[in-house]
This record gives structure tokens, sequence and C-alpha cells, in this order.
């Protein structure tokens, strides 16, 4: 009852205003993994090896600093309920750790010591099907997939990753570079140059870039053909240049909103029907015409957000462990 009672609330979602109410904070953690279960279970990750996880919609938290990994960056995260997550670290070695009890203990599922390696960013398909992806390196981007929740990964034949441009990389501001929807993986790079890789298609976008920190942060998916990108130069968090594209067509196509989001975004979100979420260092934008005009809602800064998996409550994170929550 209280899923449906939220699905109907988000019908009405153009006739509210919407303001952010900070949950938490942990000064000693920047929060850019966020995986919401349902609108009770949220799991956390950020610096310094911390996790965080809340059952209760986010009045009380259990911060866990995973042993062994006390100055690692958990730049992504997956949780399958309140006892089971995986984390992945960003930086080399690459990483993903997965607990089965609610933090209390930590198994080291994969590890990459190739020189150089950066893991970005991590998507499922469901509980069982999943996949990680990484800068490139000697000109292509790593590639891992996991069949089992998450409890193996197995990396692909280097010959099959994807062909990276001459600086080109990925943005693991948020863990949202990469979507995984039905049979199908997207993610976006930027830097010197900015694509879209669907499956084995390879699609140029016109969002701002041609810098090492420029380009496409994040993508959100309403279906196989409609995608939101968000990016721009987090240097330059004001800029609202080609800081957000829209194709309803896989990406052979783009457009430019009439009023885009008020800078530099480091992740989108699907909400329902015809509303989408972003965010970044200097506020939070909502869309309620997919993505034509936006609407700034806060200038409090986040990293990512993303809506419950299993209800309809938006939840942000950002720096000093900030965590917050849309209230409408």
């Amino acid at each position: 009852m209280k899923y449906l009672l939220g699905f109907l609330l988000l019908l009405s979602f153009t006739a509210q205003s919407q303001v952010i109410k900070t949950l938490t904070a942990n000064p000693k953690t920047s929060i850019r993994g966020l995986s919401v279960i349902s609108d009770d279970v949220i799991w956390a990750s950020g610096s310094n090896g911390y996790v965080g996880r809340s059952v209760d919609a986010g009045k009380t938290w259990n911060w866990i600093r995973v042993p062994n990994f006390e100055k690692t960056e958990f730049r992504s995260i997956r949780a399958f309920n309140d006892k089971v997550a995986v984390v992945m670290a960003a930086g080399e070695p690459g990483y993903i750790v997965r607990t089965e009890d609610a933090g209390e203990h930590w198994i080291t599922v994969y590890t990459n010591k190739t020189p150089g390696i950066f893991l970005d960013a991590m998507s499922f398909w469901d509980d069982r099907f999943g996949i990680v992806v990484g800068d490139p390196i000697q000109g292509k981007f790593v590639v891992a997939r996991t069949y089992d929740g998450g409890k193996t990964w197995h990396d692909l034949d280097p010959e099959s990753y994807p062909n990276a441009a001459d600086g080109e990389a990925l943005f693991a501001a948020s863990g949202t570079c990469i979507r995984a929807m039905d049979c199908h993986s997207y993610f976006v790079s930027g830097g010197m140059k900015s694509r879209l890789y669907r499956d084995d298609a390879i699609f140029d976008m016109p969002i701002y870039q041609g810098s090492n920190t420029a380009g496409a942060n994040s993508i959100a998916l309403k279906n196989n053909m409609h995608f939101i990108v968000v990016g721009g130069d987090f240097t330059k968090p004001e800029l609202t240049d080609k800081n957000c594209i829209i194709t309803r067509d896989g990406g052979r196509t783009w457009t430019y909103p009439e009023k885009p989001p008020h800078g530099y975004r480091s992740c989108v979100e699907y909400v329902a029907r015809r509303c989408w979420i972003t965010c970044g260092i200097n506020g939070v934008d909502i869309t309620e015409d997919d993505g034509k005009t936006w609407k700034s809602i806060s200038t409090d800064s986040y990293n990512v957000c993303r809506q419950a998996r299993k209800g309809s409550t938006i939840y942000l994170a950002g720096s000093n462990g900030t965590i917050g929550v849309v209230v409408w």
C-alpha cells in the first residue's frame, strides 16, 4: 500500500513543489555510490573506505569502515537486500568487495592489478547479472561481468574490450556512467572525446567535451531508445553550455533542453512518466517534460541521486557524507 501511495504521489508530481530534506551527514566520507532498494532500505559508499546503511528510510544509519580498505574510494555500490551488497573501489588496484551480513564481514570478490586500472562504475540487470567498466588500458575500456550476484567476476577477453579514442575516459563521479537494461548495456565517456557505447555500437555525443575534466558523467534510461545524458566540466560548475543532451532513438540523434540544468551535473535519474532528476556540485534540478525544461529545487551540492527500485522515494548523497531525500 505504501508503494502504491508513493506511485500515485508521483503521478501528481507536476502539481507539487519539491524540496530536499537532509537526513544525515558523515564528515569523514564523501559519497558517490548510492543503492536504494526500497523506500526504507538505503546503502551508500564513499571515500576513506566507508559504507553506510539505513533500514528505516534514513532516520538512523550504521556507518562501516571496511577493514583493509580504509583509504579506498568506494565509487559504486549495488545492494540486493538489507544484508547483501557489493561495492566497487576506484583506483589501482581494482577491487570489488561483498558482504552478506550487513557489513559485519567482507570478502574480496574481484581483484585487478593491471597497471593503470581504474574502475568507474557498476550496474546490474537484476540480482544475478551485472557489469563493471573501467578507464582505457592500452586504448581499450576494461569490462568485467558477474553472473551470480557479484560473488564472482570475469574479465572479458581484452580483444573484445571497446576501443577508446585518445584522451577518452570515464567519470566515476556517481557510479552512473553505465546503465544496464533488458539485454543491453550503455555507458558514456568524456575527456577529449565523449561518446555513447551501446552494446557493440558507438555514437558521438554533442555534450560539452574536449578536456580531461569535461564530458558525459551520467546516463539515465526511460526505455531502450529514450535516454538523458548529463555532464559538463566539474571545474566550471556554473557552466550550462551543452551540459545535458536527450535522445529518443537510442543515440543516433540528440537534442538540447530549451532550459538546461543549472550547471555541471554528475548524475541523472529517470523517475516516472516525464519526470527526471539531476544533481551536481552547485545544486539539483528536476524536469517534468522529459528534459525540455529543468527547474532548480536546491543549490546544495550532491554527487548522486537514485530512486528506490521497489518504491518511489528519491535519495541523494554528496560530500561530507550528506544524504538527503526529495520531499513534495
